[in-house]
């Protein structure tokens, strides 16, 4: 069945743990994170810090999603703050 993954990049990071509580209640089961170095692509998103945090508060699959120059020194970083699974280009 097609799921829909809310995007945590789309989220106000003032009111984070509320807006995650929402798509809790929504009935999300899967959290994308988007990861951009501001190298692979123009962005810059968030890093380790702000994913670790977010674990702290939710029991949803983070679904990451690695934009960055290095994935294989990055993905092993994001694995180790909370990631439960990595997708890179």
């Amino acid at each position: 069945m097609p799921e829909v993954l809310p995007s945590l990049l789309a989220a106000d990071f003032t009111r984070l743990g509320d807006h995650i509580a929402q798509v809790e209640s929504a009935g999300a089961r899967i959290l994308h994170v988007d990861i951009m170095d501001g190298h692979f692509v123009p962005n810059l998103s968030m890093g380790t810090p702000v994913l670790a945090a977010v674990r702290k508060i939710t029991r949803l699959t983070l679904d990451v999603h690695l934009m960055v120059a290095n994935p294989d020194t990055i993905a092993p970083l994001f694995l180790a703050a909370g990631a439960d699974c990595v997708s890179v280009h």
